[in-house]
């Protein structure tokens, strides 16, 4: 599992003539310039089904051969996940080393995972790709440190097993360590909720700009607080979730949530690994879908980003789409349209916009009144002016009056207080 740093050829298949085949493979071709890898060659397929042992057609093999050869790759890179026996096949035919787009990705993540939680996480997930694919793995590293593999049939499976029992050893206790860092997670997810603050998440895929959207709104309407996040132009600069506390002019406020970003094709074994990580996305009261509007194909990566969230059951919950870098593109901004806002986070612009749309969706449980408050209650001129949007206070025989928009719960709790109340609009 060791990244690999030399030449390498892409392979893929276009099943049935896809229409995101090429910008899946150019994709490929990024996630190899992230693992150090410089393509100096593809080559793809159009095929109606994969090849179950070789993954291409016996005919291809031999023009990819050739290929690599005369590039002088040592690595030949496919486009999908590849079964163990297609790895063994396929290494036995080209005599060089052959990885996937699931390995590929797993070294990205092995490499970005900064806290424990996300440690854990990505090399359950390395070893549960591994296990199943000892036998290829091992004689790949044969090959490659000039061996010939294992000559004692039973010799290697007694190595095979205890390799099996260790790496599966390794896992279950990798697990235990995970499950006391998700429970301490599930512990402050809950207190979070008991607060009632409406929980906010930035989704969409790997590198459309979320940790940047988080980072702006942050420095908007929060500048002294030093809380930034990570935000780099490569994929998956975030591997952590990042919750922060925004805190408006109005005195409202909401948890804002950084997630990992989402791929096409993104490993099962990463989505089951992080899905403790991703859980904070289901338990979400409005989604914000970040996506990079600059991309001629941002309508697919949506497309993916959307398939993610079923998958982890967050299909249920409203959803706002933020397209970013709408500078880079002929498009007006900022501009509102429905359930979307088209901004641009390099320029500053839309930012007030998102935030507008933000609030319109989850403080749907305020009301605009007016109230005396006797002066014997003057605690809750206090409370108010703390947790309220108060717009105007005059002071009358009977006690403070106060113009301003609340919550309908304080509203309903402290009403029997007041001296007078008007409803002004709910």
């Amino acid at each position: 599992m060791e990244q690999p740093n030399n030449k390498a050829v892409i392979v893929g298949v276009n099943l049935q003539d896809r229409p995101d085949f090429a910008y899946s493979m150019e994709e490929l071709r990024n996630l190899a310039d992230a693992c150090g890898i410089e393509v100096s060659g593809e080559l793809s397929q159009k095929a109606a089904k994969i090849n179950s042992s070789h993954y291409l057609g016996t005919g291809k093999i031999g023009e990819l051969s050739a290929l690599v050869e005369g590039v002088d790759a040592s690595t030949v890179i496919f486009n999908d996940e590849l079964s163990p026996s297609q790895i063994r096949n396929l290494e036995s035919a080209l005599q060089k080393k052959v990885i996937d787009r699931t390995i590929l990705i797993l070294d990205i993540f092995a490499e970005r995972a900064r806290t424990r939680e996300a440690q854990l996480q990505v090399e359950i997930a390395q070893l549960q790709y591994m296990l199943p694919r000892l036998v290829g793995l091992r004689e790949s590293l044969g090959r490659q440190g000039g061996g010939s593999g294992m000559k004692n049939k039973g010799t290697g499976e007694t190595k095979l097993e205890l390799d099996r029992r260790r790496i599966e050893e390794r896992i279950s206790a990798l697990q235990t360590e995970l499950e006391k860092l998700v429970g301490q997670r599930q512990v402050q997810r809950r207190q979070r909720q008991k607060t009632g603050v409406p929980i906010v998440c930035l989704v969409g895929y790997t590198n459309a700009g979320k940790s940047s959207v988080m980072n702006a709104i942050l420095n908007r309407y929060m500048p002294a607080s030093n809380k930034q996040v990570l935000a780099k132009d490569m994929l998956f600069a975030t591997l952590e979730t990042s919750v922060r506390s925004i805190e408006l002019p109005d005195n409202k406020s909401f948890l804002l949530t950084d997630t990992v970003g989402f791929v096409s094709k993104l490993p099962h074994y990463l989505v089951k690994a992080f899905r403790s990580t991703l859980e904070e996305v289901t338990e979400a009261d409005l989604l914000i879908q970040v996506v990079d509007y600059s991309n001629p194909e941002y309508e697919r990566l949506i497309e993916v980003t959307n398939t993610t969230l079923k998958e982890l059951g967050a299909d249920h919950i409203p959803m706002i789409y933020a397209y970013n870098k709408a500078d880079l593109t002929g498009e007006r901004y900022p501009k509102v349209e429905g359930e979307e806002v088209y901004l641009s986070v390099k320029e500053e612009a839309g930012l007030d916009e998102l935030i507008e749309l933000v609030k319109d969706r989850i403080f749907q449980d305020y009301m605009q009144c007016e109230v005396t408050i006797p002066f014997a209650e003057g605690r809750l001129v206090a409370y108010f002016n703390a947790n309220a949007n108060v717009q105007e206070t005059s002071y009358e025989p009977e006690g403070t009056r106060l113009t301003m928009e609340c919550k309908k719960a304080d509203y309903e709790k402290y009403k029997h207080l007041f001296a007078e109340t008007a409803e002004i609009e709910s």
